[in-house]
């Protein structure tokens, strides 16, 4: 049983201490289609979760695709160092091909994503495998997408997003600032408690 409770106060540390790195990563992706990637930390959903957008053209077919992916990162060793995986919506577009059916509809449905990245001081390193699943149009209703993704970080950890450390403080201090600005008012000093503002 303490192992049990030792193991699950140590996962529950490592998320907090061991999270997201950046709060900001834009830059390329390379792999069965090419295109450009921007990842961006959301904290109010999760310290580690991001929102992914990718936009990319395909080596294989005469289309392109848009896709947004709400990811959640589980750390390693350190923040630096994680696993992820998400889910999102993509859409399409055709680019002109004279040889194509008249039938053919440009892709709309459901991405998936999971992968592994590393950040070095501005640099961030990621691979992944992307299956995506049209509903509707496409040349197949899946294509299997593979990719290494090379971003620059532009923000890191905390510099778009306060910290949740620094919102406790300023919230700490608000709130003495306030009971100090109604002990001003009403005359009461620190010392009469049996006082009533």
């Amino acid at each position: 049983m303490k192992k049990i409770i030792l193991a699950a106060l140590a996962l529950v540390i490592s998320q907090t201490i061991f999270s997201q790195s950046y709060d900001l990563a834009i830059g390329v992706r390379l792999g069965t289609d090419l295109g450009i990637s921007t990842k961006v930390r959301i904290p109010p959903f999760d310290e580690n979760f991001t929102l992914e957008a990718i936009l990319q053209t395909s080596l294989e077919r005469s289309e392109g695709l848009f896709t947004l992916l709400g990811e959640q990162h589980f750390p390693l060793i350190t923040r630096r160092v994680n696993i992820y995986a998400g889910a999102g919506l993509h859409v399409g577009w055709l680019d002109a091909d004279p040889d194509r059916a008249i039938d053919y509809k440009a892709p709309a449905g459901v991405s998936l994503i999971g992968g592994a990245e590393i950040n070095f001081k501005k640099i961030n390193i990621s691979a992944d495998y992307k299956p995506v699943i049209n509903l509707s149009g496409g040349e197949k209703t899946m294509y299997s997408q593979t990719a290494v993704t090379l971003r620059f970080i532009p923000f890191k950890r905390h510099d778009l997003f306060e910290s949740p450390r620094d919102k406790r403080k300023k919230q700490r201090q608000r709130t003495r600032d306030k009971k100090k600005q109604d002990r001003a008012i009403s005359g009461k000093k620190d010392w009469q408690f049996w006082k009533k503002n």
